[in-house]
């Protein structure tokens, strides 16, 4: 293969080295290939940059820049938000059989509970001294009628007089929060 270059206009005719002669198509295909790649990122990452300024021009700033120095704020954990179902003498109430009535007061501290669940006081749990867990209790506020089904997860109340200790949820169902015991009905639902 003879390459003709500007000597070649006069008549003079240069050839490659053996070496280099058998690469140069290839590598001239590579080069163009690698040529268009180039360019087609190019032109991607203009397109793309095009866009975000102009999202960037449509939105205007909510703040203005802060050149001074905040330390950084502690943030104090709120008391999760407690979901409190109620159920009011008057709807009709589940099945249930009697068991006991007497005091009940209310715990919203502790780390586990009897039954090996992280204690959680947003929860409608309570501690009783011998029902199995998981048992489902209708305790109803004697004074005011209200009413709130509960799950037994834990043991206790550990004072004497006392029936059940239901969760701050559940206190907050019964309207106990403010005194902290109440005269209650505790029915055995399943």
């Amino acid at each position: 293969m003879r390459i003709i270059d500007r000597t070649a206009r006069r008549g003079h005719h240069t050839s490659l080295p053996s070496s280099l002669r058998s690469g140069t198509a290839g590598s001239a295909r590579r080069l163009v290939r690698a040529a268009l790649v180039l360019a087609a990122a190019a032109s991607l990452a203009g397109c793309a940059q095009s866009s975000a300024v102009r999202q960037a021009r449509l939105t205007s700033p909510t703040k203005q820049a802060d050149i001074g120095f905040r330390p950084p704020v502690q943030r104090v954990e709120r008391a999760p938000d407690s979901v409190v179902r109620v159920r009011h003498a008057e709807l009709s109430p589940p099945a249930t059989r009697s068991a006991s009535s007497g005091l009940a007061s209310y715990y919203s501290e502790g780390q586990k509970t009897a039954s090996g669940e992280r204690f959680d006081p947003s929860e409608l749990t309570a501690a009783h001294r011998s029902l199995p867990f998981g048992t489902r209790l209708q305790v109803t506020n004697v004074k005011t009628g209200r009413s709130v089904v509960v799950r037994v997860n834990d043991r206790g109340p550990f004072v004497g007089g006392r029936v059940v200790d239901v969760s701050y949820s559940a206190a907050q169902a019964l309207g106990m929060v403010n005194t902290g015991v109440a005269q209650v009905k505790v029915d055995v639902v399943r």
